[in-house]
């Protein structure tokens, strides 16, 4: 990192103190930039053995959806319920009909809450997971072996976690929004606050069948960001237990950072 930086330093240095700091921010984005390209263009290579790759892809796909299952319910069960009560509050003595708390809690729930909270939520679980995994292998020098004995280790590390992510997350995300609803169900629906037949109503009102292609747009984008680049962060890490520590946090923190960016980009996109 330091030779890579070394030319950065010098024409900082020349430019004075000012400029120096945003020029070595922007030679640093660009090196990891590049350096993560290279590392996908390395994983989506031909495997050597296609059985080997498979199990490792049914491996991480049973972490990734059956390990994080039980969190996904609790969250999305509780989001949809405060969602439906927060809406109840502010649509109390209003004109609006009490049945578009369904068709709030709905839309919400499918076009953003599910897909964006989940993943936040995965980035944190299943992200600083498969970053300390990784450098916990790169730190011990399995990835060295690996490498010595012909293993494109970049594919066989890599690629299977990022398509695990992406089947098994989208799963996830349908699971989180069925849940979200049901969530506002129980908490408006046996209080009183209004009927079964009311919410249901509000369900089946105004429904746009592309809301829900674009929450399975969010999901797999989402999905491979936080798989790739917490992928990228283990991979590369250098150090010790410090070290790992901070790849970790980073898969994390950089994660979420890119998955709220896209969030906003593909509803301007999209919507």
């Amino acid at each position: 990192m330091s030779r890579t930086l070394r030319p950065a330093r010098k024409i900082a240095y020349f430019c004075g103190g000012e400029q120096r700091e945003p020029i070595l921010a922007m030679v640093k984005l660009l090196y990891h930039f590049g350096r993560y390209l290279l590392m996908m263009k390395t994983a989506i290579s031909r495997p050597e053995k296609t059985i080997m790759y498979y199990r490792e892809t049914m491996r991480q796909m049973h972490d990734i959806g059956i390990g994080s299952l039980i969190i996904v319910f609790i969250i999305a069960l509780f989001m949809g319920a405060v969602t439906a009560v927060q809406f109840s509050y502010q649509l109390d003595g209003t004109l609006i009909p009490k049945y578009y708390i369904g068709y709030i809690v709905r839309d919400i729930a499918i076009l953003e809450l599910a897909p964006t909270i989940t993943c936040l939520v995965l980035a944190g679980k299943v992200g600083s997971n498969m970053a300390a995994e990784i450098g916990g292998m790169r730190q011990k020098e399995h990835i060295d072996a690996m490498e010595i004995m012909g293993v494109n280790t970049a594919a066989y590390l890599v690629t299977p976690k990022v398509l695990g992510a992406m089947v098994v997350i989208p799963l996830l995300v349908v699971v989180a929004a069925f849940v979200m609803i049901m969530g506002g169900y129980i908490s408006v629906v046996p209080t009183g606050y209004m009927s079964s037949t009311e919410f249901i109503q509000g369900i089946r009102s105004f429904f746009q069948s592309y809301n829900v292609v674009l929450m399975f747009i969010k999901a797999y984008v989402f999905a491979y960001l936080l798989s790739s680049i917490s992928c990228y962060q283990g991979y590369y890490v250098r150090g010790g237990s410090i070290e790992l520590g901070k790849a970790s946090t980073n898969a994390v923190v950089i994660s979420d950072i890119m998955i709220l960016l896209a969030d906003y980009l593909i509803a301007v996109l999209f919507t």
